[in-house]
């Protein structure tokens, strides 16, 4: 099976370069994301190989049934066997793949409307506490140009729930000190406009004024390396883990993880999902409202501690 997982190689199904081009054009995906669906598009080709199909819109929904079997029977590249959530993101690329082909007038069905994708547990994301966030923002000290980057990087990751992509594509015209708001692009090239706090003002402010200037910024970005180039997603994300171990925060921290803080700690204090899903750029409520379950838990956990008559082994009050 592996053999014929080579054999097939870089190739993609039929209409699959198209299908990208779309994905590029219409729908403004990364380039990360584009690698992600051309890997799973290249899965699906091995899998079309393996029962000798070679015209993807011959495929029926019989033939889609096998595909989540096949990928948990075939190895990956490091030879393990496909994880299930590896397994539901391939089949929800051929899923997009085959509506493609319908709209595109390329195909006459969609075979995946009679397959279902595999259930996945929902983990909830991890979330600091106030007083955990506090000090990881309180790590960076000194006036040095790094120290004043650092701190503005995890003031606004924290201060407006940034995606760590979203950062490093910030431009100095793209922050309104005055407003106190930075315009961002999300996912699928969205815009919006989201608030910062007067910490992070302050914080910009000094890393505008004497952080960039210092570390040479050879361009409009924001957030500058130590050579004055923009800082790269994996510069950021050292950045962050960097502060984390110095906090005594550690494996708790990731650059997503103050953007889960953000979202809980919004809700936490009584914000509205709808107002958080807009701040944090969701398509869809429904991707939002599992940080209201995190807040239930932590509600919860809390009411279990502090009331009285919470546990059931609890003796009676006198």
């Amino acid at each position: 099976m592996a053999g014929q997982r080579r054999a097939a190689g870089d190739a993609l199904p039929r209409h699959g370069e198209r299908f990208l081009d779309y994905l590029i054009v219409e729908r403004g995906l990364s380039e990360h994301s584009l690698a992600a669906y051309r890997r799973d598009l290249r899965l699906y080709q091995d899998f079309l190989a393996h029962r000798g199909i070679a015209d993807v819109t011959a495929v029926d929904a019989a033939t889609l049934r096998g595909l989540v079997p096949w990928l948990r029977d075939t190895p990956n590249s490091r030879g393990n066997s496909f994880a299930p959530r590896s397994i539901a993101r391939t089949l929800a690329a051929v899923r997009g793949f085959h509506r493609f082909l319908v709209a595109e007038g390329l195909a006459g069905s969609d075979p995946t409307t009679e397959v279902s994708a595999p259930r996945l547990p929902r983990n909830l994301p991890r979330a600091l506490t106030v007083g955990q966030v506090e000090r990881l923002l309180a790590s960076p000290t000194g006036d040095e140009p790094a120290a004043l980057r650092d701190r503005a990087l995890l003031e606004l990751l924290y201060s407006a729930g940034l995606r760590i992509s979203e950062l490093v594509a910030l431009d100095v015209d793209d922050v309104d000190l005055t407003l106190r708001t930075v315009r961002c692009l999300g996912k699928g090239r969205k815009e919006r406009v989201v608030p910062f706090g007067r910490p992070a003002t302050r914080a910009l402010e000094a890393l505008v004024s004497n952080g960039r200037p210092a570390l040479h910024a050879a361009g409009p970005w924001l957030m500058c390396n130590q050579r004055g180039g923009r800082l790269t997603r994996q510069g950021a994300w050292k950045i962050v883990k960097a502060h984390a171990q110095r906090a005594g925060l550690g494996a708790l921290v990731s650059p997503h993880t103050l953007r889960h803080s953000f979202a809980t700690h919004l809700l936490d204090g009584g914000a509205d999902v709808r107002v958080v899903q807009e701040l944090l750029g969701h398509a869809s409520v429904n991707t939002t409202q599992i940080y209201t379950q995190v807040s239930t838990t932590r509600l919860r956990s809390v009411y279990e501690r502090a009331h009285p008559r919470a546990s059931a082994n609890q003796s009676s009050l006198k």
